[in-house]
């Protein structure tokens, strides 16, 4: 990185502008971040396909496992928001998500609380007194 500092004239020309001129300065940062910007929405317009035959092939196509998981993930997602709508405790699910796990239950019933886990193995301090 500092070959561009101590090598390059126009790097040093372009750190002098933009120490010296914050208008420069504020035109740099933005053509930094609205040309970027505008590029990559330009590919996300080219690339996205919006086109129904093409949705509904893809839909025919696909494997009954894949079916099957959106439906799983749409009914979690429907579980999932009745219950903030309905404005219930839901920390129990952050709490298995720390942890690895999803909770499932049936729909629309009262959040149980997660059970708690037994330790088949005793704890080390015990062995070490």
């Amino acid at each position: 990185m500092s070959i561009l500092w101590e090598k390059s004239e126009t790097w040093r020309w372009l750190v002098r502008k933009t120490r010296d001129s914050k208008p420069f300065f504020l035109a740099f940062a933005t053509v930094c971040g609205v040309v970027p910007g505008v590029i990559g929405y330009c590919v996300m317009q080219v690339t996205n396909s919006r086109n129904e035959q093409l949705e509904a092939q893809l839909r025919r196509n696909a494997r009954p496992e894949s079916l099957k998981m959106g439906q799983v993930n749409r009914e979690r997602l429907a579980e999932y928001l009745g219950e903030l709508q309905r404005k219930e405790d839901t920390n129990d699910r952050y709490v298995a998500a720390l942890r690895g796990e999803t909770l499932t239950r049936n729909p629309y019933v009262r959040i149980q609380p997660i059970p708690k886990q037994t330790d088949s193995q005793p704890d080390n301090k015990e062995q070490h007194k």
